[in-house]
C-alpha cells in the first residue's frame, strides 16, 4: 500500500498567545482570540491537539487553511509554527500570524507583509523557527505602558479595562476579516482597508 500525501495546506494563519484560562484575557492573548474569531467566522473549533498547538482545518476562498495556537508559551511560538510549516512545506510568505502590538492603541490594526520582532518575543521565536522575516503578519493594538518604568512583562500580562474587552473584541473580528482579505486578495489590498482601522 503506497503512503498516503499529507492534506494540501495553503495557508497556515498563526493566533500568538499563553495558553490557560489565567491568560486569556491579557493583552499578550489577542492573537489568540482573533483566530479564534476567525474560527467561528469559518464554521470550526480550533481543538486538536497538533504540531505543539491547538488546530482546526478550514477552507476560506479557495484554500485549505490550518488555523493553529501554539501552546509552547508566547516566547516559544516558533516551535509549534516550524512543525506546522514543514509538514505542509509552506513557505514563509504563506504563514499569517496574528499577534498583540503595544505601539497601537488599544484596537487599532497594523498590516504588514514583513519585517522584525520589533521586540516581541513571540515573532522572534517564528522569525528564529523559519529562518525568516516574510511572513505576513496582522498586528492588534493593546496600548502602550502607562508610563515609562512600568514593567513591559507585567503590561501584557495585565487584564484589559472592561472598555477595552469591547474594543478587543470587535479589533479580534476585523482582525479575522482583515486575514481573510489578505489570503483572498493579498497584502497590499488588506493593508489598505485595514491598517489604521479601529478606534480614533
Amino acid at each position: 500500500m503506497l503512503f498516503s500525501k499529507a492534506p494540501a495546506c495553503g495557508w497556515l494563519v498563526v493566533g500568538l498567545g499563553n495558553p490557560g484560562l489565567n491568560y486569556a484575557r491579557t493583552r499578550h492573548n489577542v492573537g489568540f482570540r482573533a483566530v479564534d474569531a476567525l474560527a467561528e467566522k469559518l464554521g470550526v473549533k480550533i481543538d486538536r491537539a497538533r504540531f505543539r498547538g491547538l488546530t482546526a482545518q478550514a477552507s476560506a476562498g479557495g484554500e485549505k487553511l490550518l488555523l493553529l495556537k501554539p501552546q509552547t508559551f508566547m516566547n516559544n511560538s516558533g516551535l509549534s509554527v516550524m512543525d506546522a510549516a514543514r509538514f505542509y512545506k509552506l513557505p514563509p510568505e504563506r504563514v499569517l500570524v496574528l499577534f498583540d502590538d503595544i505601539s497601537l492603541s488599544v484596537g487599532r490594526l497594523r498590516i504588514r507583509a514583513d519585517g522584525s520582532a520589533g521586540g516581541h518575543n513571540g515573532i522572534k521565536s517564528i522569525i528564529g523557527g523559519l529562518n525568516s522575516q516574510s511572513f505576513p503578519r496582522v498586528k492588534i493594538g493593546v496600548g502602550a505602558k502607562p508610563h515609562p518604568d512600568y514593567d513591559l512583562a507585567d503590561w501584557v500580562l495585565s487584564n484589559f479595562t472592561g472598555p477595552e474587552d469591547k474594543l478587543i473584541t470587535e479589533a479580534a473580528a476585523r482582525a479575522a476579516d482583515a486575514a481573510l482579505e489578505i489570503i483572498a486578495r493579498g497584502v497590499p489590498a488588506a493593508a489598505n482597508d485595514y491598517n489604521g482601522a479601529g478606534p480614533q
